[in-house]
């Protein structure tokens, strides 16, 4: 607190030295004071914005929160069943409740699989009716359920009584009931559209069919499963580029045990070189880690050679000191601090580095899809005059600036950034920013605002599965749920050393031929 009158000594009884120190000391007290003032508008600013939005209707928040739990520890214990060994596995099914007939009011579509032999196998007598098993699916269209009837008729032989059928057409999961779109629908449902499993339950109650959220875990977790060898094609092909964006964000994850959360983190790994005409398919990786250690993107990585445009993390910091991996900072992110404190109290300085950071995205606009060696030679000639005099500009406001303000570490951040910022005018390839990489994220952040949280790490692993699949569909332009639909009706029989052609651009003639859309 800046000393008040009555504390002040006899000004007319000091030497010049003692009034230089006081007039030191209080302009040192003003300044923190001011540096004070400007942190807390700053954060209010900060939180204004965070709040903006929230529901205020307390009990219905508490009633979700414990339909969310309940949703997370179903899932969670059908990750566990589906760990266990196969009997134990099946002896734990058969410890549920029976499973409900399937509703006799949804319409029938019956589809007759005949045996493929025309004549007795052993003799080559003629086949005649003996009988047929049947079986139902349950599927849907749109938002229209519907049963499908599976008939496989029995022939026997007349002169050896050899019995011949068709083998039961394969199931996305083992013994399910569920069909592909139905399942795919539901993958859609949660991570495409964040509406949560007991939502999607009671919105198919209303249709007449009853579908617990134990059920739909299960579905997800079997779903997650099943896609492993896929996900693993599309990480190959995302590691496979010579510069990827990166970046990470926060998931709550239920502890086992006390019904509290920890924190785990998804990360994001984005190929997506069309900005520099490049026609490679691009792609997004999801990973899941328990923590934010840096041990995990170098793990992520390990095999990477190339640039990684990513924020300031210190996680990878021992990755760029290898010198196997080059680092390319976000401009984004310089812009975002200076936006902050400009919405916070209109500062001038804030309005100025906006304004010649802006003038740097006007030159990217400009460049947009053109080749590498155009945009490192449009770059050059127009971005780095306004990149030097930007550097002069902010070591010149610097001086100017309270060492700690807002303001001061925001000019800090760029210019201790300052060479990997400048990177990309020496590479075509390499983009302005990191945007790629937080537009994968947004889908995550949105369905963190609707379920809460994952309920088990195995949980955060299946989430990131099914992002990277859904994300990677909607950067290729296909939509997700047809995308997943068609997939799922095929991986359970697709030949593994050929799982590449499930990826998402190796389909997309066949998922816009299946779409309920298509003319």
């Amino acid at each position: 607190m800046v000393a008040s009158r009555a504390t002040l000594p006899d000004l007319d009884g000091l030497d010049p030295n003692e009034l230089k120190a006081l007039i030191i000391l209080q302009h040192e007290l003003i300044e923190s004071r001011d540096g004070e003032l400007e942190r807390l508008k700053l954060l209010i600013a900060k939180l204004q914005r965070m709040r903006f939005g929230r529901s205020s209707e307390k009990l219905d928040r508490q009633i979700e929160q414990l339909e969310l739990q309940l949703e997370a520890l179903q899932q969670n214990d059908a990750e566990k069943v589906a760990a266990l060994p196969e009997p134990l596995a099946s002896a734990e099914q058969q410890a549920r409740p029976a499973r409900r007939p399937l509703p006799a009011h949804l319409p029938r579509e019956v589809r007759t699989y005949l045996p493929k032999q025309k004549a007795c196998p052993d003799c080559g007598g003629e086949l005649k009716h003996l009988g047929e098993d049947i079986s139902e699916m349950l599927e849907i269209e749109s938002i229209r359920f519907k049963v499908i009837r599976q008939v496989r008729p029995k022939l026997a032989c007349g002169c050896c009584d050899r019995i011949v059928q068709a083998e039961a057409p394969s199931r996305p999961i083992a013994r399910g009931v569920a069909g592909p779109g139905l399942l795919a629908h539901v993958l859609a449902s949660k991570f495409a559209d964040h509406l949560p499993l007991y939502r999607q339950s009671e919105i198919y109650a209303r249709q007449g069919v009853e579908l617990d959220r134990s059920t739909l875990a299960d579905w997800v977790c079997g779903t997650s499963q099943l896609f492993e060898p896929l996900v693993e094609a599309l990480r190959r092909h995302v590691m496979a580029a010579q510069k990827l964006h990166a970046d990470d964000t926060p998931v709550p994850v239920l502890a086992p045990g006390n019904g509290k959360t920890k924190t785990g983190r998804l990360w994001t790994y984005v190929r997506d070189d069309r900005p520099a005409g490049d026609q490679t398919p691009p792609a997004v990786w999801f990973a899941y880690t328990p923590d934010r250690k840096g041990e995990h993107p170098q793990a992520h990585l390990d095999k990477f050679k190339g640039t990684l445009q990513a924020d300031a993390y210190a996680g990878f910091e021992q990755i760029y000191e290898t010198g196997r991996i080059q680092e390319a900072a976000c401009w984004a992110h310089v812009r975002r601090k200076f936006y902050d404190i400009q919405v916070a109290h209109k500062s001038l300085v804030a309005a100025e580095a906006l304004e010649r950071i802006g003038a740097l995205y006007a030159v990217e606009r400009d460049i947009n899809g053109r080749s590498p060696e155009e945009r490192r030679e449009v770059r050059n000639a127009r971005s780095r005059p306004l990149l030097e005099s930007l550097k002069q500009w902010l070591d010149e406001t610097l001086v100017k600036l309270s060492k700690k303000s807002d303001t001061a570490m925001a000019v800090r951040y760029a210019l201790g950034r300052w060479e990997a910022l400048l990177r990309y005018c020496d590479d075509g390839h390499l983009e302005i920013d990191n945007n790629a990489a937080e537009r994968a994220l947004r889908a995550v952040a949105l369905g963190r605002k609707n379920y809460l949280f994952a309920g088990s790490d195995r949980g955060g692993e299946s989430a990131a599965a099914i992002y990277s699949l859904i994300g990677t569909a909607k950067l290729n332009g296909i939509d997700p749920e047809s995308y997943l639909r068609n997939v799922l009706s095929r991986i359970a029989e697709h030949p593994i050393n050929r799982i590449q052609e499930l990826l998402p651009w190796n389909l997309a003639r066949d998922v816009a031929a299946d779409s309920p859309h298509a003319a």
